[in-house]
């Protein structure tokens, strides 16, 4: 049986999300939908997928493939009845995914989407939900998600590929091959000003008396985080933030401990990490979760700081340029972007992980910066806005730079080597499917049962 002709079209390799990573097609935590509910599909015992779940993900398609048509609602069914036949197996096989797993995930991801939309409250606005809504509706899809891809981990365990079969899969599909956009690999290290002692000494006195103000001269906290607070996050919501959990809130470490030492009301001590001096009041307890208020003073850098920082920057750059470094070292002995260090100091694409990054989802500033560099060239140091749109210093790494053109062995071996390994692995989830599909219970919807999709499934009362 042939299940994903479609993905073997070479036209839309790149672009498609194959069985390397999720079966079925990733949606939104927050997509919804009002579609009536029924059920259009049973897999073995007691796996369900209702109209109203396929209507979802058919809709999260529709509105990032331009070429989506109703036709893909058959494809999208087949492979949400794939994750829920992988579910069964894994039950058959004892491939367990623990409650702290799935809460990790679900964090890790509430984290991302939080990004997107700016801070948690701008997403609970948008969504129409709370964090606390958001995860009890998305706890067990989360944990199903988790347990597909263990699943696969374990069917694809020894699917290797070698480089005869990245030659073969290539010479067999030159003439299709997917045309690239122009691309480049770069990095940069950064290195935050550091303060001077008088400034520090400023941000302390600052919050002491913010405290004392509110401690002793009775002042609302809420009202004094909106006059001083430097945390654009929640200033404007009074400093608070609800539902934060004592073990995945992925905030610092010394604040979250200090937070949850507080009853509700109390007001701490001062604290310092890296963001700068904050005083928190704790708002409400809800066992390894709360809602809470914090004031943060950052400690304010002079020119005299930043001028520190470039001619830091400046003594590395020679440096690199004279050999004595080469970058991954530098980025591990100088940079102050701890995440950096993850990565060997390559920015990476948050959507795929690849350090290969399209030219036309840098910010101006970068592409400025890079305008007039060689590969293997560094930038002279210089201050710029960061994520978090405060000042600090870098300098920037070209390594490589591709022009728009025909994937091809010579420049793209490692995007080849990835969808030569993608259809070895297809394959090998084919012939699983067609070799334990006829020992499952099946029930697909009337309306659905004409689909090509299933033209050779054994489908119970077709």
């Amino acid at each position: 049986m042939k299940f994903y002709n479609r993905i073997f079209s070479l036209s839309g390799m790149l672009k498609v999300c194959v069985l390397a990573g999720v079966l079925f097609t990733s949606v939104s935590l927050f997509a919804q939908t009002e579609s009536a509910d029924k059920i259009v599909a049973i897999v073995g015992k007691d796996k369900i997928i209702l109209q109203s779940e396929l209507d979802m993900q058919a809709n999260e398609l529709k509105s990032h493939d331009p070429n989506y048509n109703d036709n893909m609602k058959c494809q999208i069914l087949q492979n949400m009845i794939l994750q829920k036949l992988l579910v069964e197996q894994a039950e058959r096989d004892s491939v367990i995914v623990t409650d702290d797993e799935a809460e990790t995930e679900l964090e890790k991801k509430l984290r991302y989407f939080i990004s997107m939309y700016g801070s948690k409250e701008k997403m609970e606005q948008a969504v129409g939900k709370t964090i606390y809504q958001i995860k009890e509706e998305n706890r067990e899809l989360v944990k199903e998600q988790l347990i597909v891809q263990k699943m696969q981990s374990q069917i694809f365990q020894n699917v290797k590929i070698t480089p005869g079969e990245v030659r073969t899969f290539y010479n067999k599909n030159a003439d299709s091959m997917p045309f690239l956009p122009a691309s480049i690999e770069i990095g940069q290290i950064v290195i935050d000003p550091p303060v001077s002692r008088e400034m520090d000494d400023y941000a302390r006195k600052t919050i002491d008396g913010i405290r004392k103000e509110i401690v002793e001269g009775g002042k609302s906290f809420e009202t004094m985080a909106i006059m001083n607070s430097d945390d654009p996050g929640s200033r404007d919501n009074g400093g608070r933030y609800n539902d934060v959990s004592r073990t995945n809130s992925g905030m610092d470490p010394t604040f979250v401990n200090t937070a949850f030492k507080l009853q509700n009301g109390e007001v701490s001590q001062v604290i310092k990490t890296k963001f700068g001096y904050h005083i928190i009041q704790m708002v409400q307890r809800k066992g390894d979760e709360a809602d809470i208020r914090h004031i943060l003073i950052r400690q304010k850098r002079t020119s005299e700081d930043f001028k520190a920082a470039l001619e830091r920057l400046d003594t590395v750059r020679a440096a690199l340029i004279s050999g004595k470094l080469d970058f991954p070292a530098a980025v591990g002995k100088y940079s102050t972007d701890d995440n950096a260090k993850l990565t060997g100091g390559m920015i990476t694409d948050p959507q795929t992980g690849s350090s290969d990054i399209d030219i036309s989802k840098l910010d101006p500033a970068m592409v400025l910066t890079i305008d007039s560099l060689q590969p293997g060239g560094y930038s002279q140091p210089q201050v710029y806005l960061n994520e978090q749109n405060e000042k600090s210093c870098r300098i920037v790494y070209l390594k490589s730079r591709t022009k728009p053109h025909r994937a091809n062995l010579a420049d793209d071996y490692s995007k080849l080597e990835e969808l030569a390994l993608q259809q070895k692995r297809m394959q090998k989830m084919e012939d699983w499917i067609e070799e334990k599909l006829p020992s499952y219970y099946l029930k697909v919807d009337p309306q659905y049962q004409s689909c090509a999709a299933f033209k050779n499934w054994n489908l119970a009362n077709k």
